[in-house]
């Protein structure tokens, strides 16, 4: 089960990782060891953090690619699924910043510094086969502030660089204000990381 203490608050995030933030809602981590995969956001949205869902506004495209792409198994999955993703196809969910707002453009750098170091080590402690982040924009920070390197030819795809044990690869951003990706365009991606984790894990069990 994932590691949550009822309504998850940005002072006090989901696997008791304190940080002097504000009291606001935000979303729950789902991270234990053996997961398949995680997929990590910039941050919640606040319409998501206020329903306790992930990618819950019905604008998002992520359910609808995650549904085309197979890594469902053939379930219709959406807001709310997340804690059946998470039990029975090993797929697990966290933020770089777990400060909910409307936009990740109002994210400050400080939100960055107190935050992204965390998830770095939630991810480290769960290590699953591969770390998914959803959008270059995203790793771009998480590199920048967890791990204080900046990298500004991030491409798609399965990246060189590991996060411990854990494979990487960026997805696009499924918001709908990514205009420059379809959804047939992310499911794509999706598929992509499908096989990425089933190499990840022939690797694993060979």
């Amino acid at each position: 089960m994932p590691r949550r203490h009822g309504r998850c608050s940005a002072a006090t995030p989901c696997g008791c990782w304190g940080s002097p933030m504000t009291d606001a809602p935000t979303l729950p981590d789902y991270l234990r060891p053996g997961l398949d995969l995680v997929f990590v956001g910039i941050n919640p949205g606040a319409y998501s953090a206020s329903v306790g869902k992930y990618f819950a506004t019905p604008q998002n495209r992520f359910w609808a690619a995650l549904n085309r792409s197979g890594l469902t198994g053939g379930r219709e999955c959406g807001p709310g699924d997340e804690e059946w993703l998470f039990e029975h196809r090993a797929i697990g969910f966290t933020d770089v910043v777990k400060r909910a707002s409307n936009s990740a453009s109002s994210l400050r750098a400080a939100d960055f510094r107190a935050w992204a170091p965390l998830t770095r080590e939630k991810l480290l402690a769960a290590s699953p086969l591969v770390v998914c982040f959803n959008g270059i924009t995203g790793y771009k920070w998480f590199l920048q502030y967890a791990e204080s390197r900046k990298q500004d030819d991030v491409a798609l795809g399965e990246q060189q660089d590991r996060l411990g044990a854990s494979r990487v690869f960026v997805a696009p951003n499924p918001s709908p204000a990514n205009a420059s990706y379809s959804l047939d365009d992310i499911a794509g991606w999706y598929r992509r990381l499908g096989e990425l984790i089933a190499r990840a894990r022939a690797g694993r069990d060979g």
